[in-house]
């Protein structure tokens, strides 16, 4: 099923980017995505997108072809509905949001309800093009509020939030029931996020504070000491890794200096990630030169955290 996502604009690659693991990106613009996904169900797990619609076609940003792509779905809804307009900055709407939404509500044949509607008619408008879609559901990223690291019964500064502790976990790609670590877990925040997704969850950290505080915060998951420079774990038995690398500043390391634990941490993920399968590696300097020796680099990405951190995000495959 072709689905068409209202995406976040907090980052203008990587909302469009999580959407693989849940299906195919067939195309892209300014806060939207198109995408073949076989389950609409699963995207309700993606943290960077906003609304979910069923794709009922695109035509040019003008009233005209607006008018004319409704006239040619002949849209005949059996509920009650409502009609919504979107304008993704900077592009301009070629009416008044209102006159836009009620040539709409005129074009489909049915009920409208503004107070009680059964259906959503959305209507996006990016980059020149307008979207039509039919609302399957808004993603509800209020939810991951409540698991805010200041609310756990461990708490440690400097972790990273829920919504973007999802979108690593979604972008290695990981399905329920698949075996995902984090070989610097800290507090466990990645890791409660694989295992809201229905993950098979492990971790380490080199800190027997933080795994302390790990399994405190996931009383059920499986969290050891661990050097990531060795670990103890077999060959191609993991399905997928993201983690938080050390900066080096308020973090226990091993060993002599970053570059060499970033080196063989490198060396042992892709010793124990299966074959076709990704890790998605976070820090604070660009080290896509020394992954690119032992990964595939899929996606890169940076993100501005405030004037002193700017994180590098690297989607690696086997």
């Amino acid at each position: 099923m072709n689905l068409l996502f209202e995406l976040s604009g907090e980052h203008p690659d990587l909302p469009a980017a999580e959407i693989s693991c849940v299906g195919t990106v067939l195309a892209t613009a300014p806060q939207v995505a198109i995408a073949s996904c076989p389950v609409p169900e699963d995207t309700l797990r993606l943290s960077q997108t906003h609304v979910v619609m069923e794709y009922l076609g695109e035509c040019s940003a003008d009233k005209e072809a607006f008018a004319s792509l409704l006239r040619d779905l002949a849209l005949a809804p059996e509920e009650p509905f409502s009609c919504r307009i979107k304008r993704i900055h900077p592009a301009d709407l070629p009416a008044p949001k209102m006159e836009l939404e009620k040539m709409m509500g005129n074009s489909i044949d049915g009920a409208v309800s503004l107070k009680n509607p059964r259906i959503e008619y959305r209507a996006i408008f990016s980059d020149g093009t307008c979207y039509l879609g039919r609302v399957l559901h808004h993603i509800d990223r209020g939810s991951y509020a409540y698991r805010n690291p200041m609310r756990r019964p461990f708490f440690h500064p400097g972790v990273m939030m829920p919504l973007m502790a999802r979108a690593m976990v979604n972008l290695t790609n990981v399905q329920p029931g698949g075996i995902f670590y984090d070989p610097f877990c800290g507090t466990g925040g990645i890791l409660l996020e694989a295992a809201c997704i229905g993950a098979t969850i492990a971790g380490s950290d080199i800190d027997p504070a933080m795994i302390e505080g790990a399994r405190i915060n996931l009383p059920h998951s499986v969290c050891f000491l661990a050097d990531t420079c060795n670990l103890p774990i077999a060959d191609k038995s993991v399905d997928a890794v993201a983690t938080d690398l050390p900066y080096g500043q308020s973090t226990a390391i091993k060993a002599v200096n970053l570059e060499g634990l970033y080196t063989q941490s490198l060396s042992e993920i892709q010793r124990i990630l299966k074959r076709e399968s990704r890790a998605v590696i976070v820090t604070h300097q660009d080290i896509s030169g020394l992954a690119g020796e032992y990964f595939e680099i899929i996606h890169s990405f940076s993100q501005r955290v405030h004037k002193s951190l700017t994180r590098q995000i690297l989607v690696l495959a086997q």
